[in-house]
């Protein structure tokens, strides 16, 4: 396919400029953040190219299956992009091996649980199990992502990455992190004395810190691959898990209290090798 500018159809020199295969996963990822289908001007308006440019990108994507249109004409995602999307995630092995992990706790608390890995400075959801009952559940999604810093997952996993007090000043840089709420650690000093008590427990807590009213207690998940973070020491997780509660319901108190019944579900996943 032609190199392809944002904003010209003209072939070219690479450098800033945008070529054709990239501006149709441009097209496709944006496609997959309106469920409820997105009309062609809007799709060239978001993705900033001249709409011949995003047409041609919308005539790629159906001919794969990836894209499709609604009775209104507006474009969504295709059959065939999903059907590959929910087979590649079902047969993970992570997935395999967790779910049943994830599926007990959700049952025993009855609470969301979650399985992530650290992707730089967010965590990425990659498996999520409500509990089965309960009308109040979180808005969470496999695949969603959220602060490292913030959230009990996060901080579990930046521990191992980030083991000295120097290497989380240099993390967070010259400013401070972003606030998500009133309890969350926004200073390096404040985010290595957490993580040094967290190495030392072995297990983090998110007392709020990332959303009002939920707080979650994460464990480390190892030999699941892929997923241990770039640069992380020998032996690090893979990832994480957490029991994700309403406060309103389950005391973050209640998790903690539960912490070696929540490691025996976990079992020889849980263990270093």
């Amino acid at each position: 396919m032609r190199d392809i500018v944002a904003g010209d159809d003209r072939p070219g020199q690479e450098g800033d400029r945008v070529v054709g295969s990239d501006r149709v996963l441009a097209v496709l990822k944006e496609l997959a953040s309106h469920p409820g289908g997105v009309g062609l001007d809007e799709l060239t308006r978001v993705v900033g190219s001249p709409k011949p440019t995003v047409h041609r990108a919308l005539r790629s994507l159906r001919r794969a299956g990836f894209a499709g249109q609604d009775a209104r004409g507006h474009y969504v995602l295709g059959d065939e992009f999903l059907r590959l999307a929910f087979a590649h995630h079902e047969a993970r092995p992570e997935h395999v091996r967790l779910l049943p992990v994830l599926e007990t706790l959700a049952a025993r608390f009855g609470e969301t649980t979650h399985y992530a890995v650290l992707d730089g400075r967010e965590v990425v959801y990659r498996a999520k199990v409500d509990p089965p009952s309960g009308a109040a559940r979180l808005t969470s999604v496999v695949g969603g992502r959220n602060p490292a810093h913030s959230t009990g997952v996060g901080k579990l996993l930046l521990a191992y990455s980030l083991p000295t007090p120097a290497a989380v000043a240099a993390w967070v840089g010259a400013g401070p992190l972003p606030r998500r709420t009133p309890r969350t650690r926004v200073t390096a000093g404040d985010l290595a004395a957490e993580l040094a008590a967290v190495r030392q427990r072995g297990y983090a807590l998110d007392d709020e810190e990332n959303e009002t009213g939920v707080a979650c207690l994460a464990l480390p998940v190892y030999a699941l691959a892929p997923g241990v973070p770039s640069g992380a020491p020998s032996g690090a997780p893979s990832g994480a898990i957490s029991v994700s509660a309403l406060t309103f319901r389950t005391p973050l108190a209640v998790l903690v209290d539960a912490v070696d019944e929540i490691r025996g579900v976990l079992g020889r996943l849980g263990e270093r090798r």
